[in-house]
């Protein structure tokens, strides 16, 4: 007679997705970063006035906005990702998160307003 195994499964399962999007986030980010060395390497902005008029360009806000969301995204599931595998304590783990997602939804608020002010 064959004794059934009991498998206990814990976790939410993210392991491809987390992988995969934090792979995508990166090349994201540095697609952005080569982008933005070629641009200040092409107009040569000099102080504040130099760069803030580079920023002004409509494509390069988009694209501003849109690396730092994936930074956002990318540090998340990091964050997150240690915080499941290091703190057992569920109470402690949660708290830690909800302050990791308010922080970054901060974060990206207030580049928002300096990036459209």
């Amino acid at each position: 007679m064959v004794k059934p195994v009991n498998r206990i499964i814990t976790g939410a399962h993210y392991g491809l997705r987390d992988w995969l999007m934090q792979r995508i986030t990166a090349v994201m980010m540095a697609v952005y970063t080569g982008s933005l060395i070629v641009l200040v390497a092409v107009y040569r902005p000099e102080g504040y006035e130099g760069f803030k008029s580079l920023f002004s360009i409509q494509w390069v806000k988009i694209a501003s906005l849109l690396c730092f969301a994936g930074l956002c995204w990318h540090a998340w599931v990091g964050v997150r990702n240690v915080l499941m595998d290091y703190v057992h304590p569920m109470f402690i783990r949660l708290t830690l998160q909800v302050m990791c997602i308010v922080a970054l939804l901060g974060y990206l608020i207030w580049f928002l307003d300096i990036l459209w002010d």
